[in-house]
């Protein structure tokens, strides 16, 4: 009977696949993380595993805010677990970095105390736009139901910007030293939102928090990029060939990994560039060009994809003419909204792109890449359209994945389903109203104030094109 990966049996696994190159008992607790969800364990723990080989103070707490899955998956295996590499040939590395892991509503005042330590140094976060309760202006929402319920008991805090104040507040108190805290997750400027929510947070019960948050904590912008397919029986299989002993819980990523960290910090850091992280002042052109060639080809594929009858990235790219679609857009109406940053090529961006895409040995699902369309999209691809209209540049290509968006929520509401969205329910209402016609459907989704803005919704050359994409769509062409 095969056994189970841990620390007991590591010297078991065989020599090709790679493993910890330091004394895991020697690693201290320097960074807390929330959200131990799969690409942070492709991603920031992969880094940090590289680093720890150089510098053991920065183990990584794992914190779940909800989900106790990742704890119970991985407390059992000393919190060892296997990344898979996809590329041309397929690698596998046994990450060591996970020195805790704990669940927020179970154990709050470990996570609390973990944050306030003065060893603690970094807090990172991978939450999805939602964790962060932000409101439609980007800032927080004040009258969200944790964020009203953390204004109350702020010492016994749920949402994730709770957290983090009581923990600055228990820093501040302790003379405990000074936090850098690092968004991860897929929004514009993620550093300054984070900020700024933390700061209206702490305001509300003590404006001298507030200050002492400006002066000792700091918010760096990043951007992040490796394409991560969900964890499947088929890779927990090959994983357990590989190793010769069962992972719980392996993850897998292609073999492109990209870690963009502004240069600001609060206090001792990783050396992170070591590890291979750009570290620049110059994160934002890079966010931009990242969140509007990969995610907005990303989500144009998902949406135009599944409409034609695809299920994988890999397997729509195989479909010429949408490949050819996709990459004609992205060179000809997304290219010309960007900037390049120092040091990258957008040409040759956009053909590793397209390259990544087309891998065999990556199978992400474009159901998955579809979900949460009503926050995505306005990042991905509204932006581009904004600024082509102001420039006077063609936007008929680029409202066809919105169209087709809204055709992914017709077909969704007509088969009685809910897509995974925050708006759900309602887009499952002016769905299931739809009749498959521009001028009847478009009304609909157009009010969605959270996903077009007014300006947009209202400008004839936008819901023209987009109208003339809708009926295309629906007619087949």
């Amino acid at each position: 009977m095969q056994e189970f990966l841990s620390q007991a049996h590591l010297a078991r696994v065989p020599r090709e696949v790679k493993r910890p190159a330091y004394d895991r008992r020697a690693v201290d607790i320097g960074i807390v993380h929330f959200g131990p969800g799969a690409f942070h364990r492709v991603h920031q723990a992969w880094f940090v595993d590289k680093l720890l080989s150089s510098d053991p103070r920065w183990g990584i707490c794992e914190v779940s805010l909800r989900s106790t899955d990742v704890r119970d998956a991985l407390v059992p295996q000393d919190g060892l677990y296997t990344v898979a590499c996809l590329d041309e040939t397929i690698s596998y590395r046994i990450i060591g970095s996970l020195k805790q892991t704990l669940v927020a509503p179970e154990n709050p005042q470990s996570v609390l105390e973990q944050l306030s330590a003065p060893s603690t140094r970094v807090v990172t976060m991978t939450v999805t736009e939602k964790g962060y309760c932000l409101g439609p202006d980007g800032s927080l929402d004040l009258s969200h139901a944790d964020i009203q319920r953390d204004l109350k008991t702020p010492q016994a805090p749920v949402s994730l910007i709770g957290y983090l104040v009581e923990a600055l507040r228990r820093r501040r108190a302790s003379g405990a030293g000074p936090l850098t805290l690092v968004s991860c997750d897929n929004l514009v400027d993620n550093g300054t939102r984070l900020g700024r929510a933390v700061q209206q947070l702490a305001q509300v019960n003590d404006a001298g928090l507030a200050r002492w948050i400006e002066d000792q904590a700091a918010f760096p912008r990043t951007m992040v990029d490796s394409i991560t397919p969900a964890t499947t029986d088929d890779l927990r299989e090959r994983v357990a060939a590989a190793l010769g002993l069962i992972d719980r819980w392996p993850v897998q990523r292609e073999g492109f990994v990209q870690w963009v960290l502004e240069d600001r910090k609060a206090g001792d850091m990783p050396d992170w560039q070591s590890a291979g992280v750009i570290v620049t002042d110059d994160v934002g052109a890079y966010d931009r060009a990242k969140l509007r060639l990969l995610n907005g080809a990303h989500s144009s594929l998902a949406y135009l994809g599944l409409l034609a009858g695809h299920e994988t990235v890999a397997g729509a790219m195989e479909d010429g003419d949408l490949a050819a679609f996709v990459g004609t857009m992205m060179k000809r109406d997304i290219q010309p909204t960007l900037t390049a940053p120092r040091g990258l090529d957008l040409t040759v961006y956009i053909d590793a792109i397209l390259k990544r895409f087309r891998n065999p040995a990556i199978r992400h699902a474009l159901a998955q890449i579809a979900w949460d369309g009503s926050q995505k999209l306005p990042f991905r691809l509204l932006g581009t359209i904004q600024d082509n209209l102001e420039a006077g540049r063609p936007i008929d290509r680029l409202c066809v994945p919105i169209a087709a968006w809204m055709h992914f929520v017709r077909r969704k509401a007509a088969d009685g389903e809910q897509v995974v969205d925050p708006l759900a329910r309602r887009l499952f209402e002016i769905g299931i109203n739809c009749q498959n016609r521009a001028t009847a459907d478009l009304p609909g989704f157009l009010a969605l104030d959270q996903v077009f803005a007014a300006a947009l919704a209202g400008n004839d050359i936008f819901t023209s094109a987009l109208a003339r994409a809708y009926d295309g769509l629906a007619a087949g062409r």
